[in-house]
């Protein structure tokens, strides 16, 4: 990138704020550490989810086939 380019802003999904697309952003696309941990608890409640049908993770015997 050079000096004349600008680097790419896009907002943290967390806090909205802007936040510079740059190897130098170590948390994007979140602005900092503390949204990105914000997010990540969200998932961990199952606050968020990727919308579809849930996957079958047992086999006929009852046992947790994903991990077999």
């Amino acid at each position: 990138m050079t000096s004349t380019d600008k680097p790419i802003i896009v907002k943290c999904p967390t806090c909205l704020r802007p936040v510079s697309w740059t190897p130098e952003q170590e948390h994007k696309p979140f602005c900092c550490e503390r949204c990105k941990l914000i997010d990540l608890g969200e998932w961990a409640m199952e606050e968020k989810r990727i919308p579809g049908e849930a996957l079958e993770l047992e086999n006929d015997d009852g046992e947790d086939a994903f991990f077999h």
